[in-house]
């Protein structure tokens, strides 16, 4: 007993020894001697279980504590318990843990606090760092500062609320990275911008002070600083530089799966239907190992939308389709799973059935019904259904009394010449606004539409009420007055009489313009031309004595040169040459006579009279040199009338033609 007690003892002292240096390892094979002489010692347990925890063992560790659960109790290892949960990403289980805890220690609410960051509660884990800020003061003060801007910029990035300002610090780089995530969420990107520049200055001064660092290490840490730096220039339209800076981040082959995955999946959206396969390379990154829990719910879900488009963009059809359907069962009421499988059914020119889809998932879900029917209005278009697409519009309760649809639908219904159904849009809108906000400016222009509408297609009638009611409120209003009377003149004359009373004189209406000024003005198109000087040979005539106007002398019309007058003329000249009476059409078939080609001395188009071979006298054989041919007599003359081949002239068969002047070809020298 004596030499195990000693032994114990020596054991004890190594373990002390390995947990100042840091050996866990060596530490662990004391222990495990130590619970080999004492199996239960608790304090030898307990020293186990932070062995594992330090060399990265959460099983190990989490198993011991399973395993000896009796002897060691529910509190005494409750913080070490719920942390190997949570480094083995069971997040809820780690939660059970610390609520289950008898006493909350500030370590259990240090990892109370980023287990419900972790699970997204963001309201709760505010109100814990803001405790432990509050009522505690070490040498942590500064990371749990660190810790609440970034629950303040998740915030604002994902529940778009209105934020306090708790008045945290910016003095190092992680402070100024979260404030500029918090501009970012508030759309203040120009600020964040340089915040994040900010940022990378401190974090470059900070780093380069510890000699081990080095430049990569430098580079390594600053890539979460330019990887959201360019994803405000994305925002801000500035494709080109986001893309570079995002492919800088790729290079660099950062450790964080999370920072990879959202740069790849950013560079996917920059490509869209481009660069395909470079998208189809980047989309790999978006899949490593352990990404699931480095990203928030909705960063998870816009990877998964993207994959989809992807696919859809591949022609990969049966792949977009099961993952939108995915989607859907896992997000039933978010509408971009059915617009995404819309879309791939309008590339197959399946409209019939996408527009079935999308009045499914309205009827299921009419709280997001409206953009939904926008999608459903469109394709009814596409496809020449006008009306179909108004009364769509018309069953969105949100927006069918919004100036710019009833713009819109008064101007298919135009388009469609439905007079009456774009008065009643019109006469609705008018009501709306007229129970919800009476005398508006929005009110005004609507009815002063309306009434300008009515009176261009001839309803002066249905635009009195209108016409009075914008009078009223503007009784100064000439041309409404205008309008008014001469819709009155058609229905109640002496009711246009009236009102034509409340209209100005002429004198008050006339203008102080100086015409000549006017006309002498620069851009003037027309000048009036002044009186010409009275001179003494044109002095006026007397009263009584008329001017005696000289009669023009009508000339004759000129004649064709080869014109008959005695002849009558052809009484359709006038008519286009196809569309005369004796027009019978082109011959077909018929080939020109070829004039002129073949070979030298060739005479196609010779007259019968020169052909020897028809005559009835020649012999079977051609004739000799010198001889007559042809019908000639044969005492004859020693000469004879016949040309000889070379000689003759091809016949033309009507005028000597006119040579074509040959253009010349475009091109320059040498041109082929």
């Amino acid at each position: 007993m004596a030499s195990g007690g000693g032994s114990v003892a020596s054991l004890w002292t190594e373990v002390n020894r390995c947990g100042q240096n840091g050996d866990f390892t060596r530490a662990l094979k004391a222990l495990s001697k130590i619970l080999h002489e004492v199996k239960d010692d608790v304090t030898a347990l307990h020293c186990k279980i932070v062995c594992l925890v330090q060399n990265g063992s959460f099983k190990e560790a989490l198993n011991v504590m399973n395993v000896s659960s009796k002897v060691l109790g529910s509190d005494l290892v409750v913080f070490e318990k719920a942390y190997c949960e949570y480094r083995l990403n069971r997040v809820e289980s780690a939660l059970k843990t610390i609520e289950g805890a008898s006493e909350q220690t500030d370590k259990l609410k240090e990892l109370y606090g980023q287990v419900l960051y972790r699970l997204e509660r963001y309201d709760e884990c505010k109100a814990v760092y803001t405790d432990l800020i509050r009522n505690s003061q070490d040498e942590y003060e500064e990371e749990r500062k660190t810790n609440l801007s970034a629950v303040v910029a998740a915030m604002s990035q994902w529940e778009k609320g209105s934020l306090d300002d708790l008045g945290l610090p910016e003095t190092t780089y992680e402070l100024c990275y979260n404030a500029a995530c918090t501009l970012i969420g508030q759309g203040q990107l120009t600020e964040a911008l340089n915040k994040l520049r900010q940022a990378e200055e401190l974090c470059r001064v900070s780093l380069s002070e510890d000699s081990d660092v080095t430049e990569e290490d430098i580079e390594s840490e600053l890539a979460v600083i330019h990887s959201q730096m360019a994803y405000i220039m994305q925002l801000q339209g500035r494709t080109e530089e986001a893309l570079q800076l995002y492919n800088q981040v790729i290079k660099l082959k950062p450790s964080d799966v999370g920072l990879l995955a959202v740069t790849a999946n950013n560079i996917i959206t920059i490509n869209k239907d481009q660069n395909v396969f470079d998208s189809k390379k980047k989309v790999k990154l978006t899949n490593a190992e352990g990404v699931e829990y480095k990203l928030a719910r909705k960063q998870l879900q816009a990877i998964d939308f993207n994959k989809a488009l992807l696919a859809m963009y591949t022609n990969q059809g049966d792949q977009c389709r099961k993952l939108s359907s995915s989607l859907q069962s896992q997000n039933p009421g978010h509408p971009r799973p059915v617009l995404i499988q819309v879309a791939q059914l309008c590339r197959e020119k399946q409209h019939n059935k996408a527009i079935e889809l999308l009045q499914q998932f309205s009827d299921q879900h009419p709280e997001s019904a409206s953009g939904i029917k926008l999608t459903m209005a469109q394709l009814y278009l596409t496809q020449g259904h006008v009306t179909k697409a108004c009364d769509i519009l018309r069953s969105i309760e949100d927006f069918k009394h919004k100036q710019g649809m009833v713009s819109a639908l008064v101007t298919m219904y135009t388009h469609e010449e439905d007079i009456d159904s774009a008065i009643d849009v019109f006469s609705q809108a008018i009501q709306f606004y007229q129970s919800k906000q009476p005398g508006s400016a929005s009110h005004l222009a609507l009815v002063r539409e309306a009434a300008n509408f009515k009176l261009k297609y001839g309803r002066k009638k249905e635009a009195i009420s209108d016409l009075e009611q914008l009078w009223k409120q503007n009784t100064n209003d000439i041309h409404t007055l205008a309008q008014l009377i001469s819709a009155y003149s058609l229905v109640d004359t002496d009711k246009a009489k009236s009102l034509s009373k409340h209209l100005p004189s002429p004198d008050t209406m006339a203008f102080n313009v100086d015409v000549d000024e006017l006309e002498n003005s620069h851009g003037a198109n027309y000048v009036r031309k002044k009186a010409a000087k009275v001179t003494g040979e044109n002095l006026p005539k007397e009263q009584g004595q008329g001017e005696i106007k000289k009669k023009r002398k009508k000339k004759k019309g000129k004649l064709p040169k080869n014109c008959d007058p005695k002849a009558t003329p052809d009484p359709e000249r006038w008519m286009p040459m196809r569309e005369r009476t004796y027009y019978r059409g082109k011959k077909k078939g018929k080939k020109k006579e070829q004039i002129g080609k073949g070979t030298q001395g060739a005479t196609a188009g010779a007259s019968p009279e020169l052909d020897a071979s028809k005559t009835a006298s020649s012999p079977p054989t051609s004739p000799r040199p010198g001889s007559a041919s042809g019908s000639a007599p044969a005492g004859g003359g020693g000469s004879s009338n016949v040309v000889p081949p070379r000689q003759q002239k091809p016949a033309a068969s009507g005028a000597t033609r006119k040579k074509v002047p040959q253009k010349k070809k475009k091109g320059g020298k040498g041109g082929w």
